[in-house]
């Protein structure tokens, strides 16, 4: 059993079930979640649940995995933030998805208090932790890496990229990002046309799914789409931050990136769309995998469940639970 001290920030869709793995590989994690209920069922597990990140300042690894820069700026610095006191962990891991600049200006702050930032943001949801098919990108200093890398490799079952040093595996998410907007338009238009044509989803998703153009992410995407099972993984609002941040990046580095800017629009007519539901907020909440909704009003396409689960690939085995 590893004697390693990590401590986690954000016990969300995401954070809980990563902090999880390395409760049960036996890392001593010590916890903290803003609405502390959602932590208290991973205490109960053999975690150490504290009452502020100002507790975790004694930690060997400070890891993070919370929705923006300011989020993670807060839990680093804000008034009960780790680096409140006087203690400081030795490296910072943040999984979260933030913009460059922003994490650049988190690592020189650290680095006056004598601290490192590794950068390790993932790719998947917590059903693909949960099934040990996480990955993870990665940069920072080389040796920082080298000491944290098997705490990443327990959270991301499906493997490890080390990209380089400073903010490198930022931008590796970005593009990720940029790409999952991409492909689940598409994925949407493309259903949606091949439906209107007489094609049920199910019976499309599935020869797509078995063919060359088929990955990890239809193949797990297609229950919902085949279903409306709108059951969050991602949310719209995420969604469209991290087209935004990749436009960003795109007019930052005289990148054309047209096709994104169409997506990010694309994406935009959901928000518009939700005001026709009877609770638009809740709505947004739902899934971004909705937007297959949307794509169907603009083609005054009414969907209907085919009531036909479909295998999602990630599915834990019993031994794993």
């Amino acid at each position: 059993m590893s004697k390693v001290k990590v401590g986690w920030v954000g016990m969300g869709r995401m954070g809980y079930p990563m902090a999880e793995r390395l409760v049960k590989a036996g890392y001593d994690v010590y916890i903290w979640n803003r609405t502390r209920s959602k932590a208290e069922p991973l205490a109960a597990k053999g975690a150490t649940l504290v009452d502020s990140p100002r507790d975790l300042a004694h930690v060997d690894v400070l890891g993070t995995m919370v929705s923006t820069g300011k989020d993670v700026e807060q839990v680093y610095f804000g008034p009960e933030g780790v680096l409140s006191g006087n203690e400081t962990p030795a490296i910072f891991l943040d999984c979260s998805s933030i913009a460059v600049d922003h994490s650049a200006a988190l690592r020189a702050r650290l680095a006056e208090r004598g601290a490192e930032l590794v950068a390790s943001p993932v790719s998947g949801n917590g059903k693909c932790v949960k099934a040990g098919k996480l990955s993870a990108v990665v940069s920072g200093p080389r040796a920082a890496f080298d000491r944290v890398e098997p705490i990443i490799a327990t959270i991301a079952g499906n493997g490890v990229s080390y990209v380089g040093e400073g903010e490198l595996a930022r931008f590796c998410k970005i593009a990720h990002n940029v790409f999952l907007g991409v492909v689940t338009q598409n994925l949407a238009e493309i259903t949606v046309l091949a439906e209107k044509a007489g094609v049920p989803r199910r019976a499309f998703l599935d020869f797509m799914n078995n063919s060359v153009m088929g990955s990890i992410f239809t193949r797990y995407k297609t229950n919902a789409l085949v279903n409306l099972d709108w059951t969050t993984t991602f949310t719209p609002e995420l969604l469209r931050k991290d087209l935004d941040l990749g436009l960003s990046s795109a007019r930052a580095l005289d990148v054309p990136m047209p096709v994104t800017a169409a997506t990010r629009e694309a994406l935009q007519a959901h928000f518009g769309a939700a005001t026709l539901k009877d609770d638009p907020e809740a709505y947004l909440q739902m899934d971004f995998a909705a937007i297959l909704e949307t794509v169907a009003l603009g083609a005054g396409l009414k969907l209907e469940s085919e009531n036909s689960p479909y295998p999602t690939g990630l599915e834990v085995p019993q031994a794993a639970e």
